[in-house]
Protein backbone atom coordinates (compact mmCIF):
# COMPACT_ATOMS: atom_id res chain seq x y z
CA UNK A 1 0.00 0.00 0.00
CA UNK A 2 2.91 2.51 0.91
CA UNK A 3 4.30 1.92 -2.48
CA UNK A 4 0.94 2.65 -4.52
CA UNK A 5 1.06 5.66 -2.76
CA UNK A 6 3.84 7.01 -2.91
CA UNK A 7 5.36 6.55 0.42
CA UNK A 8 8.12 4.43 0.18
CA UNK A 9 10.40 3.08 -2.82
CA UNK A 10 10.37 -0.66 -4.33
CA UNK A 11 13.57 -1.76 -3.38
CA UNK A 12 13.22 -3.96 -6.66
CA UNK A 13 11.00 -3.76 -9.83
CA UNK A 14 8.53 -0.63 -10.22
CA UNK A 15 5.25 0.49 -9.57
CA UNK A 16 3.24 2.97 -12.22
CA UNK A 17 -0.02 4.27 -12.55
CA UNK A 18 -1.81 5.23 -15.91
CA UNK A 19 1.42 4.55 -17.13
CA UNK A 20 3.37 7.60 -14.93
CA UNK A 21 5.75 5.80 -12.38
CA UNK A 22 5.10 6.11 -8.66
CA UNK A 23 8.14 6.38 -6.53
CA UNK A 24 8.82 8.47 -3.26
CA UNK A 25 12.00 9.42 -5.08
CA UNK A 26 10.20 10.75 -7.52
CA UNK A 27 10.09 14.69 -8.17
CA UNK A 28 7.52 16.92 -5.89
CA UNK A 29 5.25 17.23 -9.32
CA UNK A 30 5.36 13.83 -10.25
CA UNK A 31 4.21 12.93 -6.52
CA UNK A 32 1.68 15.61 -6.21
CA UNK A 33 -0.09 14.80 -9.24
CA UNK A 34 -0.03 10.91 -7.67
CA UNK A 35 -1.61 12.20 -4.66
CA UNK A 36 -4.43 13.79 -6.33
CA UNK A 37 -5.42 10.35 -7.70
CA UNK A 38 -5.12 8.62 -5.01
CA UNK A 39 -7.40 8.50 -1.83
CA UNK A 40 -6.62 6.61 1.36
CA UNK A 41 -9.01 5.24 4.46
CA UNK A 42 -7.25 4.40 7.31
CA UNK A 43 -7.56 0.94 9.50
CA UNK A 44 -8.70 2.97 12.46
CA UNK A 45 -11.24 5.74 12.65
CA UNK A 46 -10.89 6.64 16.24
CA UNK A 47 -6.83 7.63 15.62
CA UNK A 48 -6.60 8.82 11.86
CA UNK A 49 -8.85 11.65 12.50
CA UNK A 50 -6.81 15.01 14.58
CA UNK A 51 -9.13 15.58 17.42
CA UNK A 52 -8.18 19.77 17.18
CA UNK A 53 -9.81 19.79 13.98
CA UNK A 54 -13.38 20.23 13.32
CA UNK A 55 -14.88 17.42 10.28
CA UNK A 56 -14.90 19.93 7.51
CA UNK A 57 -11.38 21.13 7.96
CA UNK A 58 -9.90 17.64 8.53
CA UNK A 59 -12.60 16.40 5.19
CA UNK A 60 -11.28 19.41 3.15
CA UNK A 61 -7.54 19.01 3.85
CA UNK A 62 -6.86 17.37 0.57
CA UNK A 63 -8.87 20.41 -1.53
CA UNK A 64 -5.99 22.93 -0.23
CA UNK A 65 -3.32 20.76 0.23
CA UNK A 66 -3.40 19.62 -3.45
CA UNK A 67 -4.65 23.33 -4.35
CA UNK A 68 -8.55 21.72 -5.88
CA UNK A 69 -10.30 24.46 -7.70
CA UNK A 70 -13.62 25.42 -6.93
CA UNK A 71 -15.77 26.53 -3.70
CA UNK A 72 -14.11 23.55 -1.82
CA UNK A 73 -16.91 24.56 1.32
CA UNK A 74 -19.49 23.35 -0.68
CA UNK A 75 -17.72 20.38 -2.11
CA UNK A 76 -17.19 19.49 2.21
CA UNK A 77 -20.73 19.89 2.49
CA UNK A 78 -21.41 17.50 -0.51
CA UNK A 79 -19.04 14.67 0.22
CA UNK A 80 -20.47 14.94 3.99
CA UNK A 81 -24.67 14.57 2.96
CA UNK A 82 -23.16 11.44 0.36
CA UNK A 83 -21.89 9.83 3.29
CA UNK A 84 -24.83 10.37 4.99
CA UNK A 85 -23.66 12.45 8.07
CA UNK A 86 -24.89 15.64 6.49
CA UNK A 87 -23.67 19.10 6.14
CA UNK A 88 -23.94 20.35 9.68
CA UNK A 89 -21.17 18.03 10.57
CA UNK A 90 -18.58 20.03 9.42
CA UNK A 91 -18.79 21.89 12.51
CA UNK A 92 -18.66 19.34 15.01
CA UNK A 93 -15.48 17.09 16.29
CA UNK A 94 -14.23 13.58 15.80
CA UNK A 95 -15.22 12.98 19.35
CA UNK A 96 -19.12 13.94 18.75
CA UNK A 97 -19.22 10.56 16.72
CA UNK A 98 -19.70 6.67 17.05
CA UNK A 99 -17.15 4.72 15.50
CA UNK A 100 -19.14 3.87 12.43
CA UNK A 101 -19.92 7.79 11.95
CA UNK A 102 -16.00 8.34 12.12
CA UNK A 103 -14.93 5.61 9.80
CA UNK A 104 -17.44 7.83 7.27
CA UNK A 105 -15.73 11.08 7.93
CA UNK A 106 -12.65 9.21 6.68
CA UNK A 107 -14.32 7.94 3.53
CA UNK A 108 -15.66 11.35 2.97
CA UNK A 109 -11.54 12.77 3.55
CA UNK A 110 -10.22 9.95 0.94
CA UNK A 111 -12.87 10.73 -1.63
CA UNK A 112 -13.33 14.47 -1.32
CA UNK A 113 -11.19 15.47 -4.14
CA UNK A 114 -12.61 12.63 -6.37
CA UNK A 115 -9.52 10.31 -6.69
CA UNK A 116 -9.50 7.47 -9.29
CA UNK A 117 -7.57 5.20 -6.83
CA UNK A 118 -9.26 4.34 -3.27
CA UNK A 119 -6.45 2.46 -1.10
CA UNK A 120 -8.29 0.82 2.05
CA UNK A 121 -6.20 -0.70 5.17
CA UNK A 122 -8.51 -3.44 7.00
CA UNK A 123 -10.85 0.07 6.79
CA UNK A 124 -13.97 -2.03 8.09
CA UNK A 125 -11.82 -4.06 11.00
CA UNK A 126 -13.04 -1.80 13.65
CA UNK A 127 -16.64 -1.76 13.31
CA UNK A 128 -19.55 -3.59 14.21
CA UNK A 129 -21.76 -5.97 12.11
CA UNK A 130 -24.23 -3.26 11.10
CA UNK A 131 -21.69 -0.38 11.06
CA UNK A 132 -19.87 -2.72 8.82
CA UNK A 133 -22.94 -3.73 6.41
CA UNK A 134 -23.65 0.14 5.95
CA UNK A 135 -20.07 0.98 5.11
CA UNK A 136 -19.96 -1.89 2.29
CA UNK A 137 -22.88 -0.40 0.84
CA UNK A 138 -21.49 2.68 0.94
CA UNK A 139 -18.43 1.78 -0.90
CA UNK A 140 -20.09 -0.32 -3.13
CA UNK A 141 -21.99 2.71 -4.58
CA UNK A 142 -19.21 4.61 -4.78
CA UNK A 143 -17.49 2.01 -7.40
CA UNK A 144 -20.85 2.08 -9.23
CA UNK A 145 -21.24 5.97 -9.25
CA UNK A 146 -17.90 6.25 -11.36
CA UNK A 147 -14.24 5.09 -12.43
CA UNK A 148 -12.82 3.84 -9.02
CA UNK A 149 -10.77 1.51 -8.39
CA UNK A 150 -10.45 0.04 -4.79
CA UNK A 151 -7.26 -1.55 -3.48
CA UNK A 152 -8.16 -2.95 0.03
CA UNK A 153 -6.02 -4.89 2.35
CA UNK A 154 -8.41 -7.09 4.63
CA UNK A 155 -8.32 -10.22 6.98
CA UNK A 156 -11.93 -10.84 6.23
CA UNK A 157 -13.26 -13.29 3.07
CA UNK A 158 -16.62 -11.68 3.67
CA UNK A 159 -15.16 -8.06 3.03
CA UNK A 160 -13.31 -9.49 -0.05
CA UNK A 161 -15.96 -11.26 -1.64
CA UNK A 162 -18.18 -8.63 -1.32
CA UNK A 163 -15.90 -5.55 -2.84
CA UNK A 164 -13.22 -7.10 -5.05
CA UNK A 165 -13.34 -8.26 -8.73
CA UNK A 166 -9.83 -10.17 -8.00
CA UNK A 167 -8.11 -11.00 -5.08
CA UNK A 168 -4.03 -11.72 -4.32
CA UNK A 169 -3.38 -13.98 -1.37
CA UNK A 170 -0.36 -13.07 -0.11
CA UNK A 171 1.74 -14.70 2.77
CA UNK A 172 4.91 -13.26 4.41
CA UNK A 173 5.20 -10.78 1.76
CA UNK A 174 5.24 -13.30 -1.16
CA UNK A 175 2.38 -13.75 -3.54
CA UNK A 176 0.97 -16.98 -2.86
CA UNK A 177 -2.09 -16.99 -5.56
CA UNK A 178 -4.19 -14.26 -7.06
CA UNK A 179 -6.79 -13.85 -9.87
CA UNK A 180 -10.73 -13.35 -9.80
CA UNK A 181 -12.23 -13.34 -6.23
CA UNK A 182 -14.74 -16.19 -7.34
CA UNK A 183 -12.62 -18.23 -8.35
CA UNK A 184 -9.61 -18.43 -5.87
CA UNK A 185 -12.26 -18.56 -3.30
CA UNK A 186 -13.82 -21.58 -4.73
CA UNK A 187 -11.33 -22.84 -6.49
CA UNK A 188 -8.12 -22.21 -4.42
CA UNK A 189 -4.56 -23.60 -6.08
CA UNK A 190 -2.44 -23.05 -2.98
CA UNK A 191 -2.24 -24.77 -0.19
CA UNK A 192 -2.17 -21.69 1.76
CA UNK A 193 -5.44 -20.38 0.43
CA UNK A 194 -6.72 -23.88 1.19
CA UNK A 195 -5.80 -23.36 4.52
CA UNK A 196 -6.70 -19.65 4.79
CA UNK A 197 -9.82 -20.67 3.61
CA UNK A 198 -10.60 -23.91 5.82
CA UNK A 199 -9.66 -21.22 9.28
CA UNK A 200 -13.28 -19.27 7.99
CA UNK A 201 -15.48 -20.29 11.49
CA UNK A 202 -19.07 -21.84 10.13
CA UNK A 203 -22.10 -22.96 11.79
CA UNK A 204 -22.84 -26.33 11.61
CA UNK A 205 -26.61 -26.50 11.19
CA UNK A 206 -26.84 -29.84 12.56
CA UNK A 207 -25.23 -28.81 15.72
CA UNK A 208 -27.52 -28.14 19.11
CA UNK A 209 -27.21 -26.02 21.55
CA UNK A 210 -26.03 -27.27 24.99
Amino acid sequence: MRLLLGLDSPTAGSVTFDGAPVDARASARALHWVRRQTGIVFQDPYASLDPRMSVGRIIGEPLWALDIPGDRRARVRDVLTHVGLGAGAADRYPHEFSGGQRQRIALARAIVHRPRLLVGDEPLSALDVTVRAQILALIAELRAEGALTLVMVSHDIGVVQNLCDDVVVMKDGAVVEEGPTEKVLLQPQAAYTRRLLASIPTIDPGATAP
